[in-house]
């Protein structure tokens, strides 16, 4: 009933045949079109929201900020409630526009002069004093007489006939673009989309139901059923006073006189009546549901502590929002002051598309999301959610850019300052979680999938595991692996808890898993962090390297690390490195010393005689290291061991590698190292080496199963050190 009698509200009666003279009959079709493509989605959406979960006092506020988070609803809750104490004022006006023909009455009969000023101030005082001493109980029961008065009027507007047109057919025919009306003004046609504006309030019926959703006995079920049935009923009845209006008046009738209605109608008199009616039944709506709006922000504690407890309270007997319905009353007040109806439906056509956007967009984020507590009992489709929203925004900029600017920054700047009040309280990260979940995915899906098929035709990048006990000693593995993973690959590193799998590993877990996001977060890392309880090193690296990669691809490299006074992690990688072997990994085994790695400006990549496996790999992680912000800066050095005959060959060899993978190091950056066929490699390292950050050397399969961890072996004289085994070659073209 509060939805129908806004839908057949003032707009109806005042705007119409208003939009017909501007615009042209098509066009006001075509606003009628647009405005329900907004209306009907938003209905839509409304009633699969209000069938998913419990619809209490605050209605659409109420949905938004349960589904959006209190954050982003509040911001929203907001705006509503100023478009729905605004509203107050424009139907105030509206009123006072169908009193015109009684004051005119009034003066010649008794000479007494009401002003227009005077009878929207009058009203809004009555108004307020009927709210604040009867409540919603006596607009509701006027409700019923109001619609049967609206229904009366427009029976008899439409038996009426009218002067006629002059039997004009031209759906497109408008007024001239400038001419005098009967008191002497000139009239200025409007364009299509500020006639739009004026108009669209009419479209906001739907909202003036939501409003009481916490007086509904079944809300689930009134919400969804109410909200079509009056937008149906919306829809028939403005086409058919549409046609009505062209076929039974002049353009420039319809243009000079905006209540031309009374004209047409069977008795004339019907027609004030009946704008009176519905300006007094949608301002009886709008100042019960604004109240409800701000209560239900008061309780939610959106305001400062004091202002929410004020709003917040109702009376003691039914909990009527008597100080929310005094600041709605004021602010009626202020809007009333302008005595402008089309300046006002401006700013109400803003707020409400606002709201009916961020409506929409509720219910295709939750379809997006596929939240399993997401079980609504009517159903709408995703894309006439999505459809309904962005067309909701794009018609914010068509009808005034200003203002949706003003509205989209006031927006932005309410959730600021709510979200500053509420840290704790769901915000932007809640609202996208689903989504992001479903999209993650829908790409990780892909991505196996390409896998698969193209895993021989794609370019190497690392997708890297680690797994360490030794976390929080020992920084320098978490370190290797962000840098690795920051801007070319994915990163994910495990921390290793040693026993079997109970309440109290599981316990423990949990707070390392807390520990190890606290420790990322000073340097921005962008690594996937987690733990695994396992009852040795052998059976969790087992485990670990047979996870699914979190990226959607398969991890293709694994990461180990060692202090150079514990050596136990070496024996651990020899032991499993069969393991390692039997699912393709590249291996990287970290020796960190107590340089660290010094101030990350020095980089030197060592390619030995037997390391043709390795060098591509190498030389490819250098590069990849320079890529993280750590390291920008740094120098990059490629030391190439030759002996006495193979100079020419290693260095072209060398440099043709570098042009070709498009690595960016000067030739003045690559130096050859001359050794004995019988000289260890280690002296050259050692001797070269001393003063870098970080040496990258490289190990092979035949040496590791021969020798055992002696290979790590002899370079005492230098800092940290990362060893590098390549499963296979890496392509660098």
């Amino acid at each position: 009933m509060t939805a129908i009698s806004t839908i057949l509200g003032a707009i109806l009666f005042l705007r119409f045949g208003y939009s017909i003279a501007h615009v042209g009959l098509l066009s006001t079709l075509m606003i009628i079109l647009i405005g329900h493509l907004v209306t009907v989605p938003t209905a839509m959406a409304v009633a699969e929201i209000a069938t998913n979960q419990k619809v209490e006092g605050g209605g659409a506020y109420y949905m938004i900020s349960r589904s959006f988070g209190l954050n982003i609803g509040g911001a929203i809750g907001i705006a509503l409630y100023l478009s729905q104490a605004i509203s107050v004022a424009f139907y105030v006006i509206a009123f006072t526009v169908s009193c015109r023909g009684l004051l005119v009455y009034i003066e010649s009969r008794w000479g007494i002069v009401i002003e227009p000023w005077m009878v929207n101030y009058g009203l809004t005082g009555l108004l307020m004093l009927l709210m604040l001493t009867k409540g919603a109980n006596v607009g509701i029961k006027a409700l019923y007489l109001v619609v049967a008065i609206l229904f009366i009027s427009l029976i008899l507007f439409f038996l009426g006939t009218g002067p006629g047109n002059g039997g004009h057919s031209d759906w497109y025919a408008t007024i001239p673009q400038s001419f005098i009306g009967s008191d002497g003004e000139p009239i200025t046609r409007f364009s299509f989309f500020e006639v739009f504006t004026f108009i669209f309030p009419a479209f906001t019926g739907i909202a003036a139901g939501l409003g009481l959703s916490g007086d509904l006995k079944d809300p689930k079920k009134s919400i969804p059923r109410g909200t079509m049935w009056a937008t149906v009923v919306g829809i028939v009845i403005y086409i058919a006073v549409s046609l009505k209006l062209y076929y039974s008046a002049p353009l420039e009738s319809l243009a000079d006189d905006e209540l031309f209605m009374e004209q047409i109608a069977l008795w004339g008199p019907i027609i004030p009546i009946g704008l009176a009616g519905a300006a007094i039944s949608s301002a009886l709506g709008s100042i019960m549901i604004a109240p409800r709006t701000l209560q239900a922000l008061g309780v939610d504690s959106i305001f400062p502590k004091g202002i929410s407890r004020f709003i917040s309270k109702g009376n003691k007997k039914s909990n009527e929002p008597v100080y929310a319905s005094f600041v709605t009353c004021l602010i009626a007040f202020i809007f009333v002051s302008l005595g402008d109806i089309n300046a006002v439906a401006e700013v109400i056509s803003m707020f409400f598309m606002l709201t009916y956007g961020a409506i929409c967009m509720v219910s295709f984020f939750e379809h997006m999301a596929a939240d399993p507590s997401y079980r609504p009992t009517f159903r709408s489709k995703w894309y006439v959610s999505l459809f309904g929203g962005l067309l909701c925004f794009y018609l914010m900029f068509k009808m005034n850019p200003i203002y949706a600017l003003f509205s989209a920054v006031l927006m932005v700047l309410i959730y600021l300052w709510v979200s500053f009040r509420n840290k704790e309280r769901k915000g932007i990260a809640n609202l996208f979680k689903g989504v992001i979940f479903q999209v993650t995915r829908g790409l990780q899906l892909l991505l196996q999938k390409r896998d698969d098929i193209n895993a021989d035709e794609e370019n190497w990048r690392p997708f890297v595991i680690s797994i360490s006990r030794n976390t929080f000693e020992r920084r320098a593995g978490f370190d290797m692996v962000r840098w690795m993973a920051h801007r070319y690959g994915f990163g994910t590193y495990i921390h290793f808890i040693e026993g079997f799998l109970n309440s109290k590993t599981k316990s423990e877990s949990v707070e390392v898993r807390k520990r190890l996001i606290k420790l990322s977060e000073g340097v921005k890392s962008r690594v996937y962090l987690d733990t695994i309880i396992s009852p040795s090193y052998t059976s969790a690296i087992a485990q670990s390297v047979q996870l699914p990669g979190v990226s959607g691809k398969g991890n293709n490299m694994i990461v180990f690390e060692y202090a150079d006074d514990e050596r136990e992690n070496i024996q651990q990688v020899v032991d499993n490195f069969k393991i390692l072997r039997a699912v393709d990994f590249d291996i990287c085994l970290l020796r960190s010393t107590h340089k660290g790695f010094g101030y990350e400006k020095n980089i030197h990549l060592w390619i030995t005689s037997t390391d043709a496996e390795n060098a591509n790999l190498i030389i490819l992680l250098g590069y990849i290291l320079m890529g993280h912000p750590d390291w920008r800066n740094c120098n990059l050095t490629v030391f190439s061991i030759y002996h006495e005959d193979d100079r020419l060959e290693k260095e072209d060899r060398l440099k043709t590698l570098i042009k070709e993978g498009r690595i960016p190091i000067s030739q003045k950056n690559i130096e050859l190292v001359k050794l004995a066929p019988d000289q260890d490699y280690r002296l050259a390292v050692n001797e070269n080496s001393g003063d870098a950050d970080l040496t990258v050397v490289g190990f092979n399969d035949d040496e590791l199963l021969e020798r055992g961890e002696a290979i790590f072996n002899g370079f005492d004289k230098i800092g940290n050190v990362l060893f590098v085994n390549a499963f296979k070659p890496v392509n660098l073209e």
